[in-house]
């Protein structure tokens, strides 16, 4: 059985390090001194690169902000909290309405100019057809208006986006809506439209995959089951516009498809990948083989997200909020961080805030010190005994089942995870252990992806792992109360809620708290920042007295780990000129102009 695990490792990784020298089918045509190989990202062998495609294929990565193909107006520095120009500039933002002025150096890479015509085909796209997955934004929006401007005593044109009347008043997520739509080429797109009988699901099965025109540094180059290739744009609009003439280091990036975490680790520690995402354990262990990560000791990463468990409040025990508040008081956060994400976390305080980066000034110690609950076990057998809850155990000390104020046993509560999610899988477990301690009936479910994110929007579950608002974005840290407290858009089990997944605060429930929702439409047009913070403690209050979820540790955004064999000059907390993202995402890209070979 061992050598049997020894060969299962063995294979994919040589096949990796045979892709390195020699490209597979294209012998000699990647020189390591050129090439940037990437990881994390892509799991399986490509399915599409349509921008407007569900899901795609790195580096397009449908819902995220991958930007080296295909360009948004703006991008996010996670550090800096800021947005920063890409193919457009912030120009003015109101209440109402947010206004770009475009770069009119802008061009695809067929020559064409890209220009307001292309901004407005893509954003109206979502209002002509259905199946478009950015048809969300135009909840947030409710017209566009386009004329010219003099910026710098030049003429550029200038877009406007009106929220004015909009279903959700949020000129915070208008911002973050302008760093996550990529924009697409009109001449080309609106031309393929007409030959297929526009007909929008004809155009988004399509691979685009052979030469698509694209604005970004970087288009695709070819690819097999194992590797997508990307090639250098040496024509690229942005050298000159954006970095001073000068181009990105890497003529070519390759995102090798491997088996798991662990081939990623090893290929990362043998110097064959130079950056990656993805979970590696222990990571002070490849230090000795130039491995790198943004501080050199704990907690090494950024955190920029906080993995609950979400629990479904419409289900007993779980709709009691004494057995949510007993479960705060259960678990050892302490060992979730050391022993599950190997003290890859800053101690977890109270609430939905995080207390440090650009969410700090909204954090208040003193709210969570008043409030918040964290592990005492002996407190948490209180507040099930004063709540008329009793368990039983067996002479060994292993819980039996949980009973209710009459006597009568509660059926077990699961919790439900994805199967492989190694992290994740650890994380449960240690949270079962800490709460069947205190005579909680939770047992951990593991479970195909499939059936996860099937159940997740439904309501199918008792409770469930889910990281809220995982990306950071201008709208946090709003945008992770709205995933786990809105009920603006209730919907009831069975039927699809995008956010809110435990039906919390049911609007049309006697314990209704408007509150909640009250502050969650005041917060984006607040302009005073003292009125800001006073809000933001309001909400994290009513989420500490609620709890919705139980919030279980801090997690960077991206794992960002990288080696140093080839390349150098990555960011870092000694030399934070960008944020510790794969270069492939928001203002991290500007990472590949920065980096310098190592010619040691």
């Amino acid at each position: 059985m061992k050598i049997k695990v020894v060969l299962q490792l063995l294979v994919p990784i040589t096949m990796f390090l045979s892709l390195n020298s020699c490209g597979t089918s294209d012998h000699g045509a990647f020189p390591r001194d050129e090439t940037f190989y990437v990881g994390g990202s892509q799991w399986g062998s490509p399915n599409t690169f349509n921008p407007l495609a569900w899901w795609s294929a790195f580096p397009i990565m449908s819902g995220g902000n991958h930007n080296i193909m295909y360009e948004h107006l703006l991008k996010y520095n996670i550090l800096t909290g800021e947005v920063e120009p890409l193919l457009a500039s912030l120009h003015e933002r109101t209440n109402e309405s947010v206004s770009v002025v475009m770069n009119s150096a802008a061009k695809w890479s067929d020559g064409e100019p890209l220009t307001s015509t292309d901004v407005d085909f893509t954003y109206r796209m979502s209002q002509r057809y259905s199946g478009v997955p950015s048809a969300y934004l135009w909840d947030y929006l409710t017209d566009m208006e386009i004329d010219t401007v003099e910026v710098d005593q030049q003429q550029k044109e200038r877009i406007t986006f009106i929220m004015t009347g909009a279903k959700r008043h949020n000129p915070l997520a208008v911002l973050s809506i302008l760093q996550a739509i990529r924009i697409l080429p009109a001449h080309v797109l609106q031309k393929r439209l007409e030959e297929l009988g526009d007909s929008f699901s004809a155009l988004q099965n399509e691979r685009m995959d052979n030469n698509p025109v694209v604005s970004g540094p970087y288009n695709l180059y070819n690819y097999t089951s194992e590797r997508i290739v990307l090639k250098r744009r040496d024509d690229y609009w942005g050298n000159d516009a954006l970095y001073d003439g000068k181009e990105p280091a890497p003529r070519y990036i390759i995102h090798p498809i491997l088996k798991d975490n662990a081939h990623f680790s090893l290929a990362l520690q043998q110097g064959s990948m130079d950056i990656t995402s993805s979970f590696i354990p222990r990571i002070w262990r490849g230090e000795r083989h130039g491995v790198r990560t943004w501080y050199p000791q704990e907690p090494y990463y950024v955190a920029g997200s906080i993995p609950t468990l979400v629990m479904n409040v419409t289900r007993k025990p779980l709709s009691d909020v004494n057995v949510r508040r007993a479960m705060v008081h259960a678990i050892n956060y302490a060992d979730i961080a050391e022993l599950a994400v190997s003290g890859y976390s800053e101690d977890l305080q109270p609430g939905l805030i995080l207390p440090f980066g650009n969410e700090a000034r909204y954090f208040s110690q003193e709210d969570a010190d008043k409030y918040g609950r964290l592990f005492d076990p002996q407190k948490a057998k209180q507040v099930l005994a004063d709540a008329g809850y009793t368990s039983e155990f067996d002479g060994r000390g292993r819980l039996r089942h949980m009973l209710d104020s009459n006597g009568e046993p509660l059926p077990p509560i699961d919790i439900m995870s994805p199967a492989g999610w190694t992290d994740w899988e650890a994380i449960v477990r240690l949270a079962v252990r800490d709460m069947r301690a205190v005579g909680i009936d939770v047992r951990e479910r593991f479970v195909d992806a499939s059936i996860y994110w099937t159940s997740q929007p439904n309501g199918d579950f008792d409770m469930i792992m889910h990281t809220p608002a995982a990306d950071l974005t201008p709208a946090h840290p709003l945008a992770r109360f709205e995933a786990v407290m809105a009920s603006r858009d209730w919907a009831p089990i069975g039927t699809r809620m995008n956010e809110n997944y435990g039906r919390y605060n049911n609007p049309n429930a006697e314990n209704y708290n408007p509150a909640v929702d009250s502050l969650l439409k005041l917060i984006p047009v607040l302009n005073d920042e003292e009125e800001i913070i006073q809000a933001y403690r309001e909400l994290n209050k009513h989420f500490m007295n609620d709890v919705p979820v139980l919030t279980l540790v801090y997690r960077p955004e991206q794992f960002y780990q990288f080696s140093i064999a080839n390349w150098q000059n990555f960011p870092t907390s000694d030399n934070p000129y960008a944020p510790p993202q794969v270069p492939t995402v928001g203002a991290a890209r500007d990472i590949l102009w920065q980096l310098t070979l190592n010619n040691n």
